[in-house]
């Protein structure tokens, strides 16, 4: 594929279905070189590289599991052996995008459950930065994919909140010390989007009403998601950093 993104390097962490999915596809068919992790459905993510590779794409999925201490390191060993195949060296593009929610009243979360949701939403973003400012190149870009979560919470969700509002913290932090390497770092903020996840946490009900009360008229998609994201990426956003863009259709 030839496109905008010709000759870049893009990483994406869930990438197998859901917003992942659409940004890996996005990223592809820009002309990206693509690596993504999943969790644990392999079938799923191969069907996802191989569709994309049979349009003459570049894509590999390398299964890693954030929840665990040592992932980060395994998977930046993983993307380093698959760069070194391809005689490639650096990365362009970071997409922190994998995730865990659960909708669980405040008194009924367990420390497991704030262990969880920590360590994959807000510990393996924070790790995977830091694993990547070593291998990006200069000019390269950081999309950290937070939650309207944080501006408009509901109930069930103070974990889920608390774990995306770090990681919007920690991305204006490192906005700042990248930038001298021309390196952005931003995040977006899906509103309530049509998602498998999203299905089984609140319901095709819940979700009709909620577009009902979006000014827009209905709930994202991957899609959309993943063109706020594109843009982010993009030549033209060299001078945006350090930035949170809502993309919710006016939910928040």
């Amino acid at each position: 594929m030839v496109g905008a993104l010709a000759d870049q390097v893009a990483l994406v962490t869930g990438g197998s279905r859901g917003i992942g999915r659409a940004i890996v596809e996005r990223l592809a068919e820009a002309g990206a070189k693509v690596v993504f992790t999943f969790r644990g459905n392999e079938i799923a993510a191969k069907q996802v590289a191989a569709e994309l590779e049979s349009h003459g794409g570049c894509v590999s999925a390398v299964q890693c599991d954030l929840s665990q201490p040592h992932a980060v390191k395994g998977l930046f060993e993983a993307v380093d052996r698959w760069l070194a195949e391809r005689g490639l060296t650096g990365i362009d593009i970071l997409i922190n995008n994998a995730g865990v929610a659960a909708t669980t009243p405040f008194a009924q979360v367990t420390e497991d459950d704030y262990d969880l949701m920590m360590a994959v939403n807000a510990r393996s973003v924070f790790f995977m930065m830091q694993k990547a400012a070593t291998r990006l190149n200069d000019g390269g870009r950081i999309v950290n994919v937070s939650s309207v979560s944080t501006t408009w919470p509901s109930d069930g969700v103070a974990v889920y909140a608390a774990s995306k509002a770090a990681v919007e913290q920690v991305s204006r932090v490192a906005a700042r010390e990248l930038g001298n390497r021309q390196i952005t770092v931003n995040t977006v903020a899906p509103g309530v989007t049509d998602t498998d996840l999203t299905r089984g946490l609140l319901g095709g009900e819940v979700l009709t009403e909620i577009g009902f009360i979006t000014p827009l008229g209905r709930i994202g998609q991957p899609e959309d998601i993943a063109g706020a994201v594109m843009l982010l990426v993009g030549s033209d956003a060299g001078w945006i950093t350090g930035q949170h863009l809502r993309v919710d259709g006016g939910l928040s």
